[in-house]
This record gives C-alpha cells, sequence and structure tokens, in this order.
C-alpha cells in the first residue's frame, strides 16, 4: 500500500483505501506529446464500417477505448502508446457519427440511443475477433463501457470508467432537477429544439469548441489540438447522431423497437459485475455525480480515484493516469 500510494502521489490522484496496482507502472509522459496515431484501420462491423486507431502487438490482451462526445479518438493519442508499451493491444475505435467510420446503408436509422452505441462496440469486437477486453471511456464512451459490462460482463475483462455509472433512464431523465443542474444540460435543451439542430448544423466547430471549455476549464488546449479532434465532427452523420442522441434521453424522439429489450434492461440501473475503477477530474465542468452516488453500483472489486486539475477529457488531460487505471483493473 505505501508504493501504491507513491506511485498515486506522482500521478496526481488520490484512491480510495482497497485501491491496489499490478507491478506495471506506466511510463511518464506530458499530455500533448503524441498528435497523431499509426494509419487507421477500417473493418465491417454489424451496421458500420468502423474507422479505428489500433497500437501493440497484436497478441496482446485487448483494450478498447472509447470517446465521448464532442470529441474522438485522440482523446487516447497518449494513453494508447503507454498502453501498447506495456504489452497491450489497444483498439480506439471512431463511435457512428464521427470521423472515418460510416453506416454501411443509407436507409439505416441514424440512431444514438444508448444501447445502439455499445451494440456497435460489441459487434466490432466480433469483427476483430476479440472475445473479452478490458474497456474504457468517458462521456458517451463511459456509459458505453459500462453497458457492455452490465448486459455481456462475459465481453468485459474489467472496465476504467470515468465519471462512474452513467447507464441512463428516460423516465428518471423526465424528472425536474433543481435550477442550476438543470442550466449545466443547456445544450439537451438546445437540441430539443429544430434551431438547435440548424445551430449546431451550422457551427459544430465553435459549438464543440466551447463545450470543450466549458467542461474542461483548467485545461489549455491549442487551436491545433482541438483542430484535430475537430475534424471527426465534419462526418455526414455527425449532426443527426448527436441530435438524436440528446433528443432520446428526453424521450422526444423514438428509439428503435428492436432495441427494446436492451433499454428495458438498462432502464433498471444494473449492478456491475465486472473489476472497476471509476475516475473523476476536480475540474470536471461538465454535469457528472458524485462518487457516493455510484459506488454500490459496482459489485465487484472495485476502488475510485480522483483526479486534481483535471476536467472533463480526462484521458487526454492526464493520459499517464488513465492508463495506469488500465493496467491496474487488469490485476483486480
Amino acid at each position: 500500500m505505501a508504493a501504491l500510494s507513491v506511485v498515486a502521489a506522482k500521478l496526481g490522484f488520490i484512491g480510495s483505501a482497497n485501491a491496489q496496482s499490478n507491478d506495471t507502472a506506466a511510463a511518464p509522459i506530458k499530455p500533448g506529446t503524441n498528435t497523431s496515431f499509426a494509419p487507421l484501420k477500417q473493418i465491417d462491423a454489424g451496421l458500420l464500417n468502423v474507422g479505428y486507431a489500433e497500437a501493440g502487438p497484436a497478441d496482446g490482451h485487448a483494450v478498447v477505448l472509447l470517446h465521448g462526445w464532442p470529441y474522438d479518438i485522440h482523446s487516447y493519442v497518449d494513453v494508447a502508446p503507454l498502453l501498447a508499451a506495456a504489452g497491450y493491444r489497444v483498439i480506439v475505435p471512431y463511435l457512428r457519427g464521427y470521423g472515418t467510420t460510416r453506416f454501411l446503408s443509407d436507409e439505416t436509422f441514424r440512431n444514438g440511443q444508448q444501447s445502439v452505441v455499445a451494440v456497435d462496440i460489441v459487434a466490432l469486437m466480433d469483427a476483430l475477433k476479440i472475445k473479452n477486453a478490458i474497456i474504457g471511456g468517458y462521456d458517451w464512451g463511459a456509459r458505453t463501457a459500462a453497458i457492455i459490462a452490465a448486459l455481456w460482463p462475459e465481453r468485459c475483462k474489467a472496465l476504467v470508467s470515468v465519471s462512474g455509472y452513467l447507464i441512463g433512464s428516460i423516465k428518471a431523465n423526465l424528472e425536474p432537477l433543481p435550477p442550476k443542474a438543470e442550466f449545466a444540460w443547456w445544450y439537451q435543451y438546445y437540441f430539443a429544439t429544430e434551431r438547435g439542430r440548424l445551430g449546431y448544423e451550422k457551427y459544430r466547430h465553435d459549438f464543440a469548441k466551447l463545450i470543450w471549455q466549458l467542461a474542461s476549464p483548467k485545461w489549455d488546449f491549442g487551436d491545433a489540438t482541438f483542430d484535430r479532434s475537430a475534424a471527426a465532427f465534419e462526418n455526414p452523420d455527425h449532426v443527426a447522431i448527436s441530435i438524436h442522441n440528446y433528443r432520446w434521453r428526453l424521450g422526444l424522439a423514438k428509439g428503435e423497437a428492436k432495441y427494446d429489450d436492451l433499454e428495458n434492461k438498462l432502464f433498471e440501473a444494473p449492478v456491475i459485475t465486472v473489476p472497476t475503477i471509476t475516475l473523476e477530474g476536480d475540474a470536471n465542468g461538465a454535469p457528472h455525480p458524485p462518487p457516493s452516488s455510484y459506488a454500490n453500483k459496482f459489485t465487484a472489486k472495485y476502488s475510485h480515484r480522483d483526479l486534481k486539475g483535471i476536467g472533463h477529457n480526462l484521458p487526454q488531460e492526464a493520459p499517464q493516469a488513465f492508463a495506469q487505471a488500465i493496467i491496474d483493473v487488469d490485476g483486480y
């Protein structure tokens, strides 16, 4: 435990009393050291042709890293080489509506409901012949990772989730929040209007940059860093997927009936039975639950870590700490 405390202090986080580490330490890295991946790959998986970055040995244990909105795979541009150096096979896909990921059919409904994104990732794992993986994510990616862990635990060896348990319920989302909490979701209500859809279509670059600034007020990212990710928002389906997701959450847009069984299970807020580490930055300006509200949702070995001075895009702001969490949870 003493050794762990030293490592934790160097990484800038405070772990819970039962946090443990294996013998591998992620190498020190300055955020922003890397700016690109190896050439991206494409593969047909489910309803999509998925664009993804891959790093590390092909026979290494798989780690799947999932980005959020409005971000992209570059959230993991410093995390992936750290994990590759530790022997992992790292897969970082563009979610539907981002980057080089495309729908195989023009006729497919551009659906952003929560279960569908998880189904996409399971299909990707199938296409890549990955039986199970450590799955990590933040924002939409954390929700997706948690859904896979909850519904298909055999596919998720372990979980690293920023902001903990984000599986949603339309019924719960219909309950009003105190005014200050509602204010934090301003963009969700904007997107509920036609003006909001048109506004995001027209100003998606400026809109996303504003979200970055609000969600990570202490992160001094430059234009080059933002622009690398913003290119992913030029995907022809990005606006449709984003708008549908936020309208669906409020019950303002219908999902697809074929996913009803999955959503009904998720509405019950299932516990997660795989080993988990949750992370939170104390400078996260985006809406997020307090760790005390979700600790009991994880029934296997579990610990939580708080990171000082870190905002919403935790993997990109604190890549060493995120990579260390992946390595550590592998030893749980």
